[in-house]
């Protein structure tokens, strides 16, 4: 594995050691599958997903890996409306979600129109954007 997965991989490490955890086996699965994660998946997903590496990653351990990860922010916890938590990795740049309701899948996309018009309102009331997440809950037409 070479290129930005292999340096989130590497963050991740870090900040597992940085919280005193040692990086066993069953955690670098666990790393690799969020590296490795095109979506947000659910604690319970990443379990899956991780146990189809190595049978043996108990839920308790993506649940302290998550927590060691989200406490060092490497790693993001989004939750949405009717659902639970959700995790990506904190080094994509900016976006925002579409969480399509009848399937809960979520979409990521980026507006330039969007951050334009927030940073014009802020300003108009005599603020700077400093930081912002959109969610928007949709049906397919």
């Amino acid at each position: 594995m070479n290129g930005p997965a292999h340096q989130q991989i590497d963050e991740m490490e870090q900040a597992l050691r940085a919280d005193g955890m040692r990086i066993t086996r069953q955690r670098s699965a666990i790393l690799r599958v969020l590296a490795e994660s095109d979506d947000h998946p659910a604690a319970d997903e990443l379990h899956r997903r991780t146990r189809e590496m190595d049978p043996t990653v108990s839920l308790a351990t993506v649940y302290r890996t998550l927590s060691a990860l989200e406490a060092h922010g490497v790693i993001h916890r989004l939750t949405f409306e009717g659902g639970g938590a959700r995790f990506e990795t904190a080094d994509s740049p900016h976006h925002d979600h579409i969480i399509d309701m009848d399937t809960g899948a979520v979409i990521e996309f980026r507006s330039e129109k969007i951050e334009r018009l927030q940073a014009e309102i802020a300003a108009e009331l005599g603020y700077d954007v400093v930081h912002h997440k959109l969610e928007l809950y949709c049906r397919k037409r």
